[in-house]
């Protein structure tokens, strides 16, 4: 007896396409529902750093500029009420390293069906893909907002 149990956490990746802005409203609306807390998740990867043939340098890469960008499509999306509630975090790495270790402890994992990268025609881009087969959790994947719909 009283045990307190800690709220749900739903992690959201976040990289400003269509269908992360719609997946971080999906995981605002479901925390709101079950009681949850929302931790947006940002991956930087420098280019070719995963190749072994050339040293990964990017020196126009600023991390602060990318915080800040972070913060303010998190408050784009959701508003500064919204925003306010969701726990903001830029994580270096690969996109679905990034998301499946972030997503350890967590209930849920949401992410777009979509990101930045891959091909326009692809119904289900490669990092959701990914992260729906190796995450140590539930995931959902939401399609981008239909205007009209």
């Amino acid at each position: 007896m009283g045990t307190q149990q800690e709220a749900p956490r739903i992690v959201v990746g976040v990289d400003g396409s269509p269908s992360s802005q719609a997946a971080l409203r999906w995981a605002v609306r479901y925390a709101g529902l079950v009681g949850g807390k929302v931790e947006a998740v940002t991956a930087w990867e420098v280019p070719g750093s995963s190749s072994w043939s050339a040293p990964a340098v990017d020196a126009t890469f600023d991390e602060e500029d990318a915080e800040r960008r972070l913060v303010e499509e998190v408050r784009t999306v959701l508003g500064e009420d919204g925003a306010s509630s969701v726990h903001q975090r830029l994580v270096h790495g690969h996109p679905v390293d990034v998301l499946v270790d972030a997503a350890e402890g967590a209930d849920m994992l949401v992410v777009g069906s979509r990101g930045r990268g891959g091909f326009s025609r692809a119904l289900l881009g490669s990092v959701s893909q990914q992260a729906a087969l190796h995450a140590p959790c539930p995931v959902t994947i939401v399609r981008p907002d239909v205007p009209g719909g």
